[in-house]
Formats: C-alpha cells, structure tokens, sequence
C-alpha cells in the first residue's frame, strides 16, 4: 500500500536543509517501493510494503539522522488514512474557497477534545481548529505566515508534535497514493 511521510520543519526558513532527490534515494536505499517526493516541503510519498506506520517513522527518523544530521520528526499516513483524514474535514466551504488557507497539522501523538479546547482558548486571532486524534484541522483565514498561533503554541497546548500541511498539498498527495 502506498504511503506518505510528512517531515517535520523540513527546508522551512532556511532551517533542516534536506535536498529533495537526496531524502528519495534514501527511501530507495531502505528498500522502500517506487519513492517519490512532492513540493521541497518534505513529503515522501513511497509502497510501505505492509510495513506499520509507526516503524517507518522510526526508520525514516533514524536514518534521516544518520545520513543527513537532521533531526526531524516524521508523520506517516497510508493512503487510505489520508483519505479518510480529506472525507472528515470539517471545514468543507474554507477547502474549496480558500484551500492555502487551511491546513491539517499531522500529528506523532493523539490528541484529546480537551487539548483541543486549550489551544482554541489560547488562540487570540481568527483562526479555528477542529479534531483530535492524530489529525487537528486549522483554518487561518488572513493566512499561516501572518498568524500568532505558532507550532511551538499548538504543539504546547495539543501535548503533541507534528507538522502541518494546507489542503492543496494534502490533496496532491492523496492523489498520488
């Protein structure tokens, strides 16, 4: 079944610098099936070839570390999981009106609905999130590079790490499984 890794703080503001063809001939030397890479944001998509979720975030994580010296926490979704996480969006008008806008932030842990009430309260702008679970749905309507809710806060009120992508890349993505 093929599968997307969503890295984390990857070629972001000039931080994590990880060169696209080199994370793909990674995958290829780990024996991950038929990978290709989607924008230079860090996505893989690749054949999983049965393997778990969660040991393959373990592998990518250690030999990203390894070869590259780059610490980076990895999210991986099947494409089935992917295509659920688009079937539940809860902001369905935003994804067709303003799709850069909202984002799904992946995430390494669950979250609960009261994590999820703790970021709400903490947000002092117009953003709305919604979920819980391994998947939050963001909605910036004046745009993420503008807004005050940070990773550092998210990941600080949902107990969790993870890395967040907007709806066109996730949709790309999901195409491509």
């Amino acid at each position: 079944m093929l599968a997307v890794a969503f890295l984390r703080a990857v070629n972001v503001g000039g931080t994590g610098k990880l060169a696209m063809a080199d994370l793909k001939a990674l995958a290829e030397e780990i024996d991950l099936g038929e990978p290709r890479t989607l924008l230079q944001s860090g996505n893989l998509v690749f054949d999983a070839k049965g393997k778990a979720p969660a040991k393959l975030e373990s592998l990518l994580e250690s030999e990203i570390k390894k070869r590259f010296g780059i610490e980076t926490a990895v999210m991986v979704r099947n494409g089935a999981a992917l295509k659920a996480v688009i079937a539940r969006n809860p902001f369905p008008e935003q994804a067709k009106s303003d799709p850069g806008f909202l984002h799904v932030y992946f995430l390494k842990d669950e979250t609960t609905a009261k994590h999820v009430d703790a970021l709400r309260a903490a947000i002092k702008g117009p953003e709305k999130v919604e979920g819980a679970g391994h998947e939050v749905f963001i909605f910036y309507p004046e745009g993420a590079g503008r807004s005050k809710l940070t990773s550092a806060t998210i990941e600080k009120h949902l107990g969790a790490r993870g890395t967040a992508r907007n709806w066109n890349t996730i949709n790309k993505a999901a195409d491509m499984t």
